[in-house]
């Protein structure tokens, strides 16, 4: 689907003291880092705030003048994009994942025709997302460009400005679809009690390991589904069967062979897959060879 994203980071954070919100971290990544994470298939990448260091290429802009409000910054953002649909996210936003933003993106689409000579149901203006609380969401939202530009022209020909105007007066002429939040999507850093709770979130048991996976894939820049009970069962059996220390560079190992595979046109899934059997399968057999030895020396003796 194509499709160009907005990301507005260029608010003044009163409510934490002014602070540069967008780079503030969570599990070791900048905010904005981990918004632009659930979009990386974006046609266009436009981020409306200062510029700033980023984990993969963006467009700047700002809203003229800067401060002028989520209205004027997300027409400043439109300026810079072209496809028919774009997504609209502020970038505070730690636990949005990428699942959100495909739902979001599809749930405008057009309904399809009941018979072959019958049109199309007409799509609608876009979609934005409802927090569990039932809050509306408008920057967490799909939305159609083309009454989207319309519905800003006029209210700037309403008001004489967008500076000020609140994103209710803009997406009430909207007709858009909700999509109920998937649990913490919704979930922004508006305070430093947000940004405790989301650091403290991230590193509880049943969430660690795949907020720990995703990031590490970010920061090596790797797009790569990751079997953690396969990598984890491989490392369990290398640690029993011949040496603790045998279990991280076996998963290693198992990952450069992976990688070597990849190279030569393998899927790179079914590579780490397929290397991890045989690591597993070998340090069966090392603990069985043992355990046998073991055996026969206690009988011997």
């Amino acid at each position: 689907m194509s499709y160009d994203a907005i990301v507005l980071a260029g608010g003044a954070a009163r409510r934490l003291g002014g602070a540069d919100k967008p780079a503030l971290s969570v599990g070791g990544r900048a905010l904005l880092d981990r918004v632009l994470d659930a979009c990386p298939d974006a046609r266009t990448t436009v981020v409306v705030g200062d510029r700033r260091a980023t984990a993969r290429p963006v467009h700047w802009t700002r809203e003229d003048p800067p401060g002028g409000g989520p209205v004027a910054a997300l027409d400043a953002g439109l300026r810079r994009t072209t496809a028919e649909l774009v997504l609209v996210l502020s970038a505070d936003l730690p636990f949005l994942d990428r699942e959100t933003v495909r739902t979001l993106l599809e749930a405008p689409a057009p309904a399809p025709a009941p018979a072959p000579t019958a049109p199309a149901a007409p799509g609608r203006d876009g979609a934005m997302l409802r927090d569990p609380e039932g809050r509306d969401q408008p920057l967490v939202a799909a939305y159609r460009a083309e009454p989207l530009r319309r519905e800003i022209a006029l209210l700037a020909a309403e008001h004489g400005t967008l500076t000020g105007l609140p994103l209710r007066a803009l997406t009430a002429e909207l007709d858009l679809a909700r999509v109920t939040s998937r649990p913490l999507a919704s979930f922004d850093c508006d305070t430093w009690e947000d940004l405790a709770a989301a650091r403290a979130r991230i590193r509880e048991h049943g969430s660690v390991l795949e907020q720990w996976i995703t990031a590490v894939k970010s920061e090596l820049g790797i797009d790569l589904t990751v079997d953690t009970k396969t990598l984890l069962d491989l490392a369990r059996d290398a640690a029993h069967g011949v040496a603790r220390p045998a279990a991280p560079l076996t998963t290693f190992l198992v990952g450069y062979a992976a990688a070597h595979a990849a190279a030569t046109g393998a899927d790179p899934a079914q590579a780490v897959a397929e290397a991890s059997r045989k690591a597993a399968d070998l340090a069966l057999r090392w603990a069985d060879e043992a355990a046998a030895d073991s055996a026969e020396q206690n009988g011997s003796g």
